[in-house]
């Protein structure tokens, strides 16, 4: 039976009473918004004011960590470059890829951890610097568990060779080795410096070591049972630490920084040549005789035992409990997928764990109003879920520039999600409404094949001609092209602004004509046609005839249409025609110019037949 997880940490949120008032919460893609009701718990009491303030409770605060950017921001790279390790290559070939992507990661972790530590020293506030030294002993904890499972489960180091390698993982992350092995071959005689004996070092071969750890422990065996140092306590605890004895390395505790350098030591002197399979049982003793029964383990301490144990899910599951962020077990679990560990491990609903810790992780991401980018990515490498998360994640990054909008539609360009698209284009459009930038909210609205926002867009176009006499926004009206036809009133927009462009040309024929078809096509708008009337008076008034006979008859009959008609409700310009008296000048001077062009018409015809 599958073991089940202990009860989640609560979260005190300072000034929520939730013992006195009921809480309200609403949970969103990054946080969770928390306040508290009018309601009293007491169904008889009063309703009173409460607590005032709404908070919001992030569930992933390292994202906003300056220096924690720069390690998503270079792993993010790292993650890619891996998803496109050929799938073809097998064997040794494969294995130190796979070992050099480990290897980069490890150096993401402690560049950041470094910086961190440095930051840390040069805090003025202690609490800040309390907190930054915090988070440097995440850091160190995370390339320590890194770096082992880097050992046992991507290089799959065998007997002898493992050994020599948990030897260097000791040496870099217990510091003191380092330091201490400089002071003592930097000294004259490295032999008689007080710390020669601290240092249980090895740069030897495999071979060497195994040849002359055998001779150490004859000799030792031997001079031991013969009691050769017997008055020499000091040698003869010697002898017995070459020999391995557990109660004498446990002696020298204060010399060992911690249970797994316990470990590590106990397994040079007493089994370097110890197979992988023994791990566990080493591990787990060590534990057991360095705590001593006087404390008990730590979470750090959990991780590494199941690491030791080659529990690949329970390292991942225990990482996931103690972290603080997903960005450890995500990245970790997607190398360890590369490396063929993880595919029989599927979750109940719907996705495999790498793809489940991915999807949290981009999730989080997308709560920082940068970093949302490398989210992206991420969701883009998890097949099964990814492009839902995606579309549900990107309907709601704030588009608080335009700059940033386009950069989203192109994200949503690129991979086909016409309904985001669509839906980006429409909320700019309304927003360049609302600022009354009209240009912009045309190309919005065309670009979301929006035909309702387009007409609406189209109408504010026309009103403001009507008040300024010219139109804004000429280079985008002259270049419509094909996407007027997208509604009507685009459409008439934009032949009403090329009959005005072939007025300016002295094209009047075909401005007549193009003028003539705007309005009994029905295309126009009815209330502009007192617009499109006037705008034929200068024609008619041209020395030459522009309108035909039949033309003129036609724009005739659009006036005694428009003039006749009974109101409609919400047609304002036609209820308004008899009772203004402009336009009601403007209707008689019309008739009489059509009238006028009528004759003029009908004698230029009929001279023309005579002829």
């Amino acid at each position: 039976m599958e073991e089940l997880d202990g009860e989640p940490t609560v979260t005190l949120i300072p000034g929520v009473n939730s013992k006195k008032n009921q809480m309200c919460f609403d949970w969103g893609p990054g946080e969770m918004l928390v306040c508290e009701t009018s309601f009293n718990k007491k169904e008889k009491s009063e309703m009173v004011p409460s607590c005032p303030f709404i908070y919001i409770i992030r569930k992933d605060v390292d994202v906003y960590s300056q220096i924690l950017r720069k390690l998503f921001n270079e792993s993010h790279g790292i993650f890619l470059g891996l998803q496109r390790i050929d799938e073809e290559l097998t064997g040794k070939s494969r294995k130190s890829q796979l070992v050099r992507v480990s290897k980069n990661y490890r150096s993401v972790i402690r560049a950041c951890m470094e910086e961190m530590h440095q930051v840390a020293i040069a805090a003025k506030d202690p609490a800040n610097g309390r907190q930054f030294s915090s988070q440097v002993s995440i850091l160190s904890a995370m390339e320590l568990i890194w770096n082992l499972c880097e050992i046992l489960f991507i290089e799959v180091a065998p007997a002898g060779p493992l050994l020599l390698h948990l030897l260097d993982w000791v040496r870099l992350h217990v510091c003191e080795v380092d330091s201490l092995s400089a002071d003592v071959l930097g000294s004259e005689n490295p032999s008689k410096h007080d710390s020669f004996w601290n240092l249980p070092g090895n740069t030897q071969t495999l071979t060497e070591l195994e040849l002359k750890w055998q001779h150490w422990h004859e000799e030792c065996e031997r001079y031991l049972q013969d009691s050769t140092f017997a008055t020499s306590p000091h040698l003869e605890s010697l002898l017995k630490i070459m020999l391995g004895d557990e109660a004498a390395l446990l002696e020298q505790k204060e010399l060992l920084s911690n249970w797994y350098h316990f470990l590590v030591t106990r397994l040079l002197y007493s089994n370097p040549t110890v197979k992988p399979i023994d791990l566990h049982y080493y591990a787990q003793s060590s534990l057991d005789l360095f705590l001593g029964g006087e404390s008990s383990p730590e979470p750090l301490d959990n991780i590494l035992l199941a690491a030791f144990e080659f529990d690949i899910h329970q390292v991942i599951k225990e990482c996931s409990i103690a972290l603080s962020n997903w960005w450890f077990v995500a990245h970790l679990t997607d190398l360890l997928d590369h490396c063929k560990l993880l595919q029989s491990h599927n979750l109940y609903f719907g996705s495999n764990m790498r793809e489940f810790l991915l999807l949290e992780y981009a999730s989080g991401l997308f709560a920082h109003p940068s970093l949302w980018q490398l989210g992206v990515d991420y969701f883009d490498y998890c097949p099964e879920l990814g492009r839902v998360s995606l579309e549900l994640h990107i309907e709601r990054i704030p588009l608080n520039t335009e700059q940033k909008a386009l950069k989203v539609l192109r994200i949503c360009e690129q991979r086909q999600m016409t309904e985001q698209v669509r839906s980006i284009c429409k909320i700019l459009a309304m927003k360049a409404v609302r600022n009354n930038r009209l240009g912009s909210a045309l190309s919005w609205s065309i670009r979301a094949k929006d035909a309702a926002f387009a007409t609406l867009v189209s109408d504010r176009f026309l009103r403001d001609y009507c008040e300024r006499g010219c139109f804004s926004d000429l280079d985008l009206i002259d270049n419509l092209g094909p996407a007027m036809m997208l509604s009507d009133r685009l459409t008439f927009l934009g032949k009403y602004r090329e009959f005005h462009r072939m007025y300016g040309e002295k094209r009047f024929a075909d401005a007549a004509s193009l003028l003539l078809s705007l309005m009994t096509s029905r295309i126009a708008p009815r209330s502009f046609w007192m617009t499109l009337l006037t705008d034929a008076l200068p024609l008619l008034e041209q020395k030459q005839v522009i309108f035909s006979a039949e033309q003129t008859y036609e724009l005739m009959r659009c006036l005694e249409d428009l003039t006749s008609r009974r109101p409609v409700h919400g047609e304002s310009d036609t209820e308004q025609l008899q009772d203004d008296d402009i336009e009601t000048t403007k209707v008689e001077m019309l008739r009489l110019a059509l009238a006028r062009n009528l004759a003029r018409a009908i004698i230029r015809e009929g001279s023309l037949e005579g002829s």
